[in-house]
């Protein structure tokens, strides 16, 4: 399992030398918490720095609380949405005193969370259709998603949010398979509906494992993720003081196009500058050694709101 290796972890921490001030005791929010591998980074490089850590899957946090109690006081754990952010900055400004120095986005689902197969996120390994970043979250699950759907709602869901190009195939095999009273409600059982949808030739030309885009547009569904995106980068603002950073990787193109779109338009309002023009990509040596930041792109906004 990769759960302990941290994404983009050098370039964050050299963004946060430019916006960590020396000897001043300041506080830091880690927004999706997941394992702790940022924090815990930050927490040694920064000795006199705070953080309250977000996550919205309770045993995440509860595991990564663990695993950061060595910190002490340093650190807080927060069970919620990073799009909840907005709602909680006020009393997070009172309770530590003042803005937050900077707030991390690390969005996407976590190793942990792919390497749980009970909690239904991956498309290697068997589990029940779940994909809720929160197994406690009162949403519909992929399985529901994938019952009550109809071609052209499931279409558009991996059409829009998977951007694949077969949408239409992979939904007219889905509900082919729930006429037939086979309809998927575990991963394994999507993955070989999926396949049995698609050409040979199609699947091939794919080259990744044909159900990769389908679940990853099921598990943005789910989540509601794209509308937290903006949530929370808005609530980071309000959260953020002058000096401050506001950091967010993305792993796919929806995702970092929101960013982009949202640090744009600060700029042109006057927040601050975009530190990024262009997203920073990882090394070509860590992408060989975590698979996960291959396809990660990091953008970063500094605040001035004089």
């Amino acid at each position: 399992m990769e759960a302990h290796v941290p994404v983009m972890l050098r370039e964050i921490l050299d963004i946060l030398e430019y916006v960590v001030p020396s000897g001043k005791d300041v506080f830091f929010v880690d927004a999706t918490l997941g394992w702790g591998g940022h924090s815990k980074a930050i927490f040694e490089k920064f000795p006199n720095i705070r953080i309250v850590g977000m996550d919205r899957d309770e045993t995440a946090l509860a595991a990564a609380a663990e695993r950061l109690s060595e910190y002490g006081t340093r650190f807080t754990a927060v069970h919620a949405k990073f799009g909840e952010l907005g709602a909680r900055a006020a009393a997070l400004r009172e309770e530590h005193g003042g803005y937050a120095i900077g707030v991390l986005f690390d969005y996407g689902v976590s190793n942990m969370q792919l390497s749980s197969p009970e909690r239904g996120f991956s498309f290697q390994e068997d589990g029940p259709l779940d994909m809720r970043m929160s197994p406690g979250d009162d949403i519909p699950t992929a399985a529901d998603i994938i019952r009550e759907s109809g071609t052209a709602e499931l279409a558009g869901i991996f059409r829009v949010f998977g951007e694949e190009r077969n949408a239409l195939r992979i939904a007219r095999g889905i509900m082919r398979a729930k006429e037939a009273g086979e309809t998927p409600d575990t991963t394994m059982k999507l993955v070989a509906v999926i396949r049995r949808s698609l050409p040979a030739a199609i699947q091939r030309h794919m080259g990744s494992n044909p159900a990769r885009k389908v679940f990853q547009a099921l598990r943005i569904a789910v989540n509601s993720e794209l509308e937290e995106i903006p949530k929370g980068l808005e609530g980071a603002l309000e959260l953020t003081g002058d000096g401050g950073g506001i950091i967010a990787v993305s792993y796919h193109s929806l995702e970092d196009r929101l960013v982009k779109r949202t640090f744009r338009s600060w700029a042109d309002e006057g927040w601050g500058v975009v530190r990024t023009k262009r997203p920073m990509v990882p090394s070509e040596e860590e992408t060989k050694a975590n698979r996960k930041a291959r396809s990660a792109k990091m953008r970063a906004f500094a605040i001035n709101k004089q």
